[in-house]
C-alpha cells in the first residue's frame, strides 16, 4: 500500500464519522411523524433543508480551497454536525428543527470538498474510480451505521434518546483535533492547470443528471424505514434494514470504481442506473424476502454509481476539484433533497407506495442527461476501432 493510499484511507476513515450523522434525520421520520404529528410534506421538507443548506455552501467551501487552500477542521466539522443533529429530538418547535437541521448541515458542508479535492490529487486517473471509491465508502459506512444508531437510540429512549448520539461524535472530533494538524494552506498545492479550460455544459448536465440520482437515492432513505414499518417491521428492524442496502452499497461503490476503470466511467454508469430500475420495481410491488433482497440488490447497484460520476467530473475539470466536489457532493445532492419533498407530496395525497414510485422515474430521467455528458467512451470506442486485414 502506497502513502497516497494510506492517506485516503484516513481521510475516509474522517469521512465514516461524518457521515454518522447525516442519516439521521431520515432514520426518525416515522417518529416525527407520529409523535409531532408533522405530514408527510413536512417531515420531507426536514432532510430538504439539510441537503438544500449542505448543496449551497459545499461549492462555496471547494471554490475557498481551490483558490486559497482554506478549511475547516476535521474535529469542528464533527462536532457541529454531532450537536445540532443530536439535539433535533429535544425540540418541539417545528422552526427551531429546520434551523438546528441547517446548522448541522453546515459541519457535513465544511469537510466534503476539501478532503476529496484532496484525493483527487493523490490520484491517477488510471485508478481513480477505484481510489475515488475508496474514500466514499468511508462515508457510505457512516451512512449505513447512523440509522442503527438512531434506531437504537430512540428505540431506548424515544426521540430525547437522539441526544447521545452526541457523546461518540463530540469524542471522535477531540480526537481528531488531538490527531490531525490544523489546516495549512500553504500545504495544499497549486492546482492543476489544463490545457484547456473545463467544460461548463459538461459539469452541469454531470451535476443535473447526478441530482436527479440523488433524488433516487435519498428519497428511498427517507421513506423506506416508514414503508418498511406500514409493512410491520418495527422502527430499529427497519432501520437496520435500510443499513443493509446501504453497506450493499458500499460494496457496490467498490465494484462499480474498479470496473469503470477497466470498461469505461460512461458504460458503468448507464449499464447501473438502468439496471438500479427493476429491483426498485420488485421492491415495490412484492413482500416478504422476494421483496427485501431486491432492496439490497437496488442499493448494491444504484450506489456503485456514485463515486464513479465524482471520478469523471475531477477528469473533467482537473483544476477545479475541490468546487466539482463541492456541485457533485453538494448541489447535486441538494436537488435530490428537493426531489424527497416531491416523493413526500405525492405520497401525501395519495399513498407512500405511489409516492415512491417517483424514485425509478428519478433514474429514468437521469439516464438520457448522462448519455449527453461530453465524456469520452472508452469499450464502446475500443470495439469500433477498425481491424486491418
Amino acid at each position: 500500500m502506497t502513502s497516497n493510499t494510506r492517506s485516503v484511507w484516513g481521510l475516509s476513515a474522517a469521512h465514516l464519522v461524518t457521515d454518522l450523522y447525516s442519516p439521521v434525520l431520515p432514520a426518525i421520520l416515522p417518529l416525527l411523524i407520529v409523535e409531532q404529528g408533522y405530514s408527510f410534506f413536512l417531515a420531507g421538507l426536514i432532510v430538504t433543508i439539510y441537503n438544500l443548506t449542505s448543496s449551497f455552501v459545499q461549492p462555496l467551501v471547494g471554490w475557498v480551497f481551490d483558490t486559497r487552500g482554506f478549511a475547516v477542521h476535521i474535529g469542528t466539522s464533527v462536532a457541529i454536525s454531532a450537536v445540532f443533529i443530536s439535539i433535533v429530538g429535544l425540540l418541539d418547535n417545528y422552526y427551531l428543527v429546520l434551523a438546528s437541521v441547517a446548522v448541522a448541515a453546515l459541519g457535513h458542508a465544511f469537510f466534503h470538498p476539501s478532503a476529496l479535492g484532496t484525493v483527487s490529487r493523490l490520484t491517477r486517473d488510471a485508478s481513480r474510480g477505484r481510489i475515488t471509491s475508496y474514500f466514499v465508502i468511508g462515508g457510505n459506512l457512516g451512512y449505513a451505521i447512523g440509522p442503527i444508531c438512531a434506531g437504537i437510540a430512540v428505540g431506548l429512549m424515544g426521540l430525547p434518546g437522539l441526544a447521545l448520539l452526541a457523546v461518540p461524535g463530540l469524542v471522535m472530533a477531540v480526537v481528531l483535533r488531538r490527531i490531525l494538524p490544523a489546516p495549512d494552506r500553504s500545504a495544499v498545492p497549486d492546482p492543476v492547470v489544463p490545457a484547456t479550460r473545463p467544460s461548463y455544459r459538461a459539469v452541469g448536465l454531470l451535476v443535473a443528471a447526478s441530482g436527479l440520482r440523488a433524488w433516487a437515492i435519498f428519497g428511498s432513505v427517507a421513506f423506506l424505514p416508514t414503508i418498511l414499518t406500514m409493512r410491520g417491521f418495527d422502527l430499529v428492524t427497519a432501520n437496520i434494514l435500510v443499513s443493509g442496502m446501504l453497506i450493499a452499497g458500499v460494496a457496490g461503490q467498490v465494484v462499480g470504481g474498479a470496473l469503470s476503470d477497466r470498461y469505461g466511467r460512461k458504460e458503468y454508469t448507464i449499464l447501473g442506473l438502468v439496471t438500479a430500475i427493476p429491483p426498485f420495481v420488485v421492491f415495490l410491488t412484492t413482500g416478504g424476502i422476494v421483496s427485501l433482497v431486491a432492496l439490497m440488490i437496488f442499493g448494491f447497484i444504484l450506489w456503485s454509481t456514485f463515486a464513479v460520476t465524482v471520478a469523471m467530473a475531477h477528469e473533467i475539470a482537473p483544476g477545479n476539484v475541490g468546487l466539482v466536489s463541492g456541485l457533485m457532493l453538494g448541489l447535486a445532492v441538494g436537488v435530490g433533497g428537493m426531489g424527497v419533498s416531491v416523493t413526500g407530496w405525492i405520497a401525501d395525497i395519495s399513498t407512500l407506495t405511489l409516492g415512491l414510485t417517483t424514485i425509478p422515474l428519478a433514474i429514468v430521467f437521469a439516464v438520457p442527461l448522462f448519455l449527453l455528458v461530453p465524456y469520452p467512451w472508452k469499450s464502446l470506442v475500443r470495439g469500433r476501432l477498425p481491424t486491418r486485414g
